[in-house]
């Protein structure tokens, strides 16, 4: 996901326990229940980094063995759990996987107290030493949001000998706006749904809801899906999002890094390598849909579109996104036992 509203949003988001919390529907009045979003199960195997200069928390999941996808969060700033337990389908994918998230530099269970501005360098180096420390070779990557334009700069970077592991394959799932131009679209678009009238009679409703005295954690879970109920198709599918917080100078430091960037032109570079990429982006999705087409189009490959879906589609159409995934994993020959 994008940086903008997790930055107030609740504490929780680490959290693995289901909590009670309010839901609410168009025209309806806010009311106590418990969300339908499974429990997290708690990871197969995990720990932290020791090559990196910071530690960093990683997780795995799925079949010890089984080939191996790197999964990278968005944010910058955020940390892995908000893609579970939906994203977790990918184990079950072409075969069986093996699943690896980690938390990135400034975020979640890789926080530090270094102030040192974290960069989009910082990120692709780390994402080089994860590789390296963990073995990840094929390395097959699935970048959502952030994580996608993280998993395009370092495959540009990857041209340089000093990153000794190139992506085998890449799946791109709603990446964020390849060029400064696209980035300055998406916050005025986002900014523009989140005070449209559906969204702000959500707002007036809890406010009138008595919930913040009655139930003070359903009221905090509440905040946080009307604080990402932009990112929505509908905006009633935040609700089944696990939350999350961003640590807010990580995300200003990694888009500040990135000056006036535009990604094009380094990633056409990269269709010499011949690297098996699948895109894909739901239709109502805030970022510009215009930007993953250039991004597909640059390296070469297409661009999915997932209908009557936002920017979150293993919330809101997972039977699409993941029957995507299944093929291309298929078809790309990454079902190979792992080296």
């Amino acid at each position: 996901m994008q940086d903008r509203p997790p930055q107030s949003a609740v504490a929780e988001g680490r959290e693995r326990k289901a909590e009670s919390r309010s839901s609410a529907a168009h025209g309806v009045h806010l009311r106590r229940g418990v969300s339908t979003r499974p429990s997290i199960p708690p990871p197969r195997e995990d720990g932290y980094t020791t090559t990196t200069p910071v530690p960093l928390y990683w997780a795995r999941y799925g079949a010890a063995g089984a080939p191996t996808l790197l999964v990278l969060h968005g944010g910058p700033g955020a940390s892995h759990d908000y893609l579970l337990p939906q994203m977790l389908r990918l184990a079950d994918l072409a075969g069986g996987r093996e699943l690896l998230f980690y938390d990135q530099r400034g975020g979640g269970r890789s926080q530090t107290d270094d102030r040192a501005p974290i960069t989009w360098r910082t990120q692709v180096e780390d994402l080089a030493a994860v590789a390296r420390e963990l073995a990840l070779d094929p390395l097959h990557v699935v970048g959502y949001s952030w994580g996608g334009l993280l998993a395009m700069l370092y495959a540009i970077e990857s041209t340089d000998s000093s990153l000794s592991t190139r992506p085998s394959s890449l799946v791109l799932v709603d990446p964020a706006p390849i060029t400064r131009a696209f980035r300055h679209e998406f916050e005025a678009e986002f900014a523009r749904r989140q005070q449209g009238p559906e969204v702000l009679a959500l707002r007036d409703e809890l406010a009138r809801s008595g919930l913040r005295e009655r139930d003070p954690a359903a009221y905090r879970h509440r905040a946080f899906e009307l604080s990402v109920a932009g990112y929505f198709a509908d905006p009633r599918a935040a609700r089944e999002l696990t939350p999350f917080r961003v640590t807010g100078r990580v995300q200003q430091s990694v888009w500040e890094s990135l000056g006036d960037f535009d990604l094009a032109p380094d990633l056409a570079r990269l269709r010499t390598l011949g690297i098996p990429t699948l895109v894909v982006h739901g239709r109502e999705d805030p970022i510009p849909l215009a930007s993953s087409q250039a991004a597909a189009r640059a390296l070469g490959t297409t661009c999915v579109v997932i209908e009557a879906s936002g920017h979150v589609p293993y919330v809101e159409q997972p039977a699409q996104l993941f029957g995507l995934l299944r093929d291309f994993l298929r078809d790309t020959g990454s079902t190979l036992p792992a080296q």
